[in-house]
């Protein structure tokens, strides 16, 4: 088989109601995800061996001590298939690290699609669910890739209603902002779920019903970095901007627009006054 390139997009939590918490600590969710017109890049080879090359814009910030989750994926893989081939694999890495976009989930599941189809190997789709939660909770939705309810810990997933055309802003100031203690900063009581049932007609629907939820992890996130508060302030700012949201558990945040060319306006704007933070403009992916 000859080389190909399968894509990572940025996951991007457009709700995130914390609805509940399980036994083990493990927090309960209502999530509207979809993804963005931006993300990395895997590049697969035959090989008698497992390799992984790390470049990109954002490589550099790849942690050095552990194992690399595509690597991780990469073996899981191999032993529930039983396949004793290798891979060469070429990650270009675009996305901030511990952005509450998913990167890092988005790499993995782009690992489990290539190798599938470099190995010519395929796992029955429970297993394969399984298998995808046991590297990361955002992974099964990841290798879903597109608009979904996530529920549960991540596990459950419903198809969501079809998104209307409209574009991302992502921000991110470049300050990693870990999961567990935004969560551990949560106070309050847990929220009603509240998923989206109908198909808006276009992305100013799509604005004022997610305007009517929200991402209850934005006020641990500002405590813990008050720069989140910044970038929602500063997105919100922007002309033609219908709704600032954060991702995820931060820090990137995001501005819907119905045009491309308020996107890009926008993003030119924060580039200029904040030439430190992460930008990129980028459709959302609706289907």
């Amino acid at each position: 088989m000859t080389s190909f390139s399968i894509e990572a997009p940025a996951k991007v939590n457009l709700t995130l109601h914390v609805v509940g918490k399980r036994d083990d600590g493990y927090h309960l969710l209502d999530s509207l995800v979809a993804f963005a017109g931006v993300g990395d890049t895997l590049d697969f080879s035959p090989a008698d061996t497992l390799s992984l090359d790390v470049t990109g814009p954002t490589a550099g910030q790849i942690p050095t001590e552990g194992e690399n989750i595509v690597l991780k994926a990469a073996r899981l893989l191999a032993a529930a298939a039983g396949v004793s081939k290798g891979a060469t694999i070429t990650l270009t890495k675009r996305l901030p690290v511990a952005a509450g976009i998913g990167g890092g989930s988005a790499d993995a599941a782009a690992a489990l699609k290539g190798l599938m189809r470099l190995w010519n190997v395929s796992l029955p789709p429970e297993a394969l669910r399984a298998l995808a939660l046991s590297i990361g909770a955002d992974v099964p939705v990841c290798l879903a890739g597109t608009p979904m309810r996530m529920m549960g810990v991540g596990e459950v997933l419903e198809p969501a209603p079809a998104l209307p055309p409209a574009w991302l802003l992502l921000v991110n100031p470049m300050v990693p902002l870990h999961t567990p203690p935004v969560f551990k900063a949560r106070t309050g009581p847990f929220s009603e779920a509240a998923p989206l049932t109908t198909p808006p007609a276009d992305a100013k629907a799509l604005a004022e019903a997610l305007a009517a939820r929200r991402n209850d992890l934005t006020p641990p996130a500002i405590t813990i970095e008050p720069v989140v508060g910044e970038v929602l302030a500063a997105i919100a700012a922007t002309p033609g901007c219908l709704l600032p949201r954060m991702s995820g558990s931060g820090a990137t945040c995001f501005g819907l627009y119905a045009e491309e060319t308020q996107a890009r306006t926008a993003a030119a704007r924060l580039a200029v006054a904040h030439p430190a933070w992460w930008i990129a403009p980028a459709p959302l992916l609706g289907r």
